[in-house]
Formats: structure tokens, C-alpha cells, sequence
């Protein structure tokens, strides 16, 4: 599974500054203590960045002639939404658009909005006999001996006249869909069950999960037997919940040994200084906050850390180590190491170490000193879905520890998804 970067931060790992940038501030004082740094994303990548549930919101989950339900997700320009749902009168047909989902945006990065509902499929999960739709279709139904693959199957009603789907735009890259049942008085009046819906994560243009649900042409798997049979959503939940989660990588990570009882970085609760922050919480790009610490009063040494082979840290996949970076560094008791980098899959969100740091002396695993930060320059939205959408509305907050969970999701505690450590 390939990683790209997102456009920001893509355009400045080019001009990012040596991964060590000494500051002229105490150069000729002796140095007594020499350490390494290490920073490590140990992020588990997964493929989706959500999946939800929806039902009828009455007594009964289940969608009847007229009935509709909505549910609300995020997504990016080249993200789509992706959903499935069983043909009540059947046994074993399921409602779902071809992969990978429903096209949100168009080709200009304005949002698709209003009936979507040609992009609606009827598919055969292959594992019962089918029998004539209809109210007396027996269930579960005869097994079928030898199991077929999905496939798409047509009715005499077009499945696009059996469920309506319309789009909303909610603003940002929130959207809602609502699903109405509008099978009555057709030939193929149905009712149609609970469902489920799930987002791949993007990298570059390419969508990490093609086939977040279903595969046609493969055998059904993953619990997509339980909804196309019976309309039950738990096999098919629990396993989404596996593959559903973060997926970023962390810019090149600025590193300051400071003397002084005040981080020369930021500070919560004040708005950015206008000193290169904001270029590294935006774009990843460091240039401009190092070139400002060296000038400042009490900064001793500036580093920049990345990864030889990729620059940015990226995520584990499959298994293989995420990005790593190591910088010796010089710094003495008395002394406070700090550091920050992007979340590269935010709007303006950064990582970096607490309050004024950590001692120069400190040795060992300083990850539970990490906070994740908002850098408050750019409206926040939902983190990975905002890669290649349109331009983030600006704002002027100040910066603030973000909470888990955010607003808009859970993310794994900051020891989870990155590791520092200083020998």
C-alpha cells in the first residue's frame, strides 16, 4: 500500500531545511552533555477513516416502502461513500453503488449534492439460491452447492427507482445522505433492511480501500454474508471497526534546546506569534520557524530531524516500521529540549511536547510529555478528510490542546501513535 503525502506538505519537503541547524548563541561555551533523540510514528495504519451504521428510525430498523434514514460523514475531494443494505424480499441481494462508492466531489473540487441515486446496484452475494423476489421468498433459503461470487443482478425495477439516495452538503467536507425506500407500488416492492457505510482514506488520489465492503467478482467476505442473508450488521461492523482509523504521517520534526522558563515555540492559550508555526502546523514546512529561533535570545541549538529515505514519518503498513528519525543532540542539565511536527493529516493540527519541555539531562521514553495541539489559523476538519479538498476557511483562535475525543473522532492516545525517546 503506497503512502503520498498531502499536497501542503508534499510542495515543501523539497526546500526543508538540513537536519541540523545550529544557532551562533553559546557556540564557543564547551559542551558537557551529548544525547541522541529519536522520534519514531508508530502509527497502526488503517484503510478507512470511518464507518457508521444507519436504520429506520422508528420502532422497526428496517426501511419500509417510504421510510427513509440519514446519516452524516466526512470526506475529501477523490473520497467516496460507499454503503450496503439487504433487498428484504430476498435471499440474498444487497443494495450497495459500484465501488468505490458514490463520487462526492467534481472534477472542480465543488461537492456533488441531489439525487445520487443512479450510482445505486442491486448485487447476488452468491451463497443462497435465489427464488422469485417477493413477499413470500423463503428464509434463509437453499444454500447454494457450489458458492458463486458477487455479482450485479437487474430486476424488472431498476434498483435506482427501488432506493433513493440524495446528498447534502453540510459545508467543509461534512455531508449528509439520506436513503429513502421508494419501492412501493412497484413490481419489486421490497422492504430494505439496516445498512452500513464506510469512507476510504486517500493518499495522493489514490484511495487506500477500492472495495470497502464488497468485492465483485470475489466470494463474499468479512461478514457481508450476515447483511445480504439477513440484514444483520455486527460480522460486517466488527470487522470495518479493524481496518477504520488513523493514517498519517508526521512532518520532519523541529528540535530546540532552550534555556529559560518558557517554551520559545508557543504557548497554549496564546494566539501563534507569527514566527513559523503556522507554516509547520499548515504545511509541514520548518524553514521559517527555525530561521527565527536562531535569532532568539536563549535558543542554544535548532535541529531539524526527518526520515533519511521518505523525509516525513510515515505510518506502519502492513506490518513494516513507520518513519524513524535520530539527531545527536547537545544539551546539559539545566538546559529544556522541546520539539514539534505537523499532523499531516489536519488542516493545522501539531504535535509537540508540553509546556516548557523536558530537562536536557532527561534520558529515556518522553512520549506521555506529547500533546496534540491546534494551531487555531485554519478551520479544522475531520483528520483525513481533508487532503485535497478546497482551501481551509481561515480562523484566528488561540492555540489549544485538543481534546480526546475531538470533534470529530477518537484518536489512539499520543504514545500510540508516536514515540520519542532521548539516549
Amino acid at each position: 500500500m503506497k503512502f503520498k503525502l498531502p499536497f501542503g506538505l508534499l510542495s515543501v519537503v523539497g526546500v526543508l531545511a538540513l537536519s541540523s541547524c545550529s544557532s551562533n548563541d553559546d557556540a564557543d561555551q564547551p559542551v558537557n552533555d551529548t544525547a541522541v533523540i529519536t522520534v519514531e510514528n508508530i502509527i497502526e495504519s488503517k484503510a478507512l477513516t470511518q464507518f457508521g451504521t444507519f436504520q429506520n428510525a422508528g420502532s422497526s430498523p428496517v426501511l419500509a416502502p417510504g421510510e427513509s434514514a440519514s446519516f452524516t460523514f466526512y470526506a475529501g475531494k477523490g473520497q467516496a461513500i460507499s454503503f450496503a443494505a439487504m433487498y428484504g424480499n430476498s435471499n440474498d441481494l444487497f443494495f450497495a453503488p459500484s465501488n468505490p462508492g458514490i463520487k462526492l466531489y467534481q472534477d472542480n473540487g465543488d461537492p456533488v449534492t441531489g439525487d445520487v441515486s443512479s450510482q445505486i446496484r442491486l448485487w447476488d452475494n452468491g451463497t443462497r439460491v435465489n427464488e422469485p423476489v417477493g413477499p413470500s421468498v423463503t428464509h434463509p433459503g437453499a444454500t447454494e452447492l457450489v458458492t458463486k461470487i458477487v455479482t450485479e443482478i437487474t430486476l424488472a425495477t431498476p434498483a435506482s427507482q427501488l432506493l433513493k439516495a440524495e446528498l447534502t452538503h453540510e459545508g467543509g467536507t461534512k455531508f449528509t445522505l439520506k436513503l429513502t425506500n421508494t419501492s412501493g407500488g412497484t413490481v419489486n416492492e421490497t422492504p430494505i433492511s439496516q445498512g452500513i457505510w464506510a469512507v476510504s482514506h486517500i493518499s495522493g488520489t489514490t484511495l487506500l480501500k477500492q472495495d470497502p465492503i464488497f468485492s465483485p467478482g470475489k466470494l463474499s467476505a468479512n461478514g457481508l454474508t450476515d447483511l445480504a442473508e439477513t440484514g444483520k450488521i455486527t460480522p460486517l461492523s466488527q470487522y470495518l471497526t479493524g481496518i477504520t482509523g488513523p493514517n498519517s504521517a508526521f512532518s520532519p520534526v523541529l528540535v530546540v534546546v532552550y534555556s529559560g522558563n518558557e517554551n520559545p515555540i508557543f504557548k497554549s492559550g496564546e494566539s501563534d506569534r507569527g514566527q513559523g508555526l503556522k507554516e509547520l502546523a499548515q504545511l509541514g514546512n520548518p524553514d521559517i520557524l527555525v530561521a527565527f529561533l536562531k535569532t532568539k535570545s536563549g535558543v542554544k541549538e535548532v535541529y531539524v530531524l526527518k526520515d533519511p529515505a521518505t523525509t516525513v514519518l510515515k505510518p506502519r503498513v502492513d506490518g513494516a516500521n513507520g518513519g524513524k528519525a535520530s539527531q545527536a543532540i547537545s544539551a546539559r542539565k539545566g538546559d529544556r529540549i522541546a520539539f514539534v511536527s505537523m499532523y499531516a493529516q489536519s488542516n493545522d493540527w501539531f504535535i509537540a511536547s508540553a509546556d516548557n519541555g523536558v530537562d536536557g539531562s532527561t534520558r529515556g521514553d518522553i512520549s506521555s510529555i506529547i500533546g496534540l495541539f491546534d494551531n487555531g489559523t485554519l478551520k479544522s476538519s475531520f483528520p483525513g478528510a481533508h487532503i485535497g479538498s478546497q482551501p481551509a476557511e481561515a480562523e484566528n483562535k488561540p492555540i489549544e490542546q485538543l481534546a480526546n475525543p475531538n470533534e470529530f473522532n477518537t484518536l489512539p492516545s499520543l504514545p500510540q501513535m508516536i514515540k520519542v525517546t532521548i539516549q
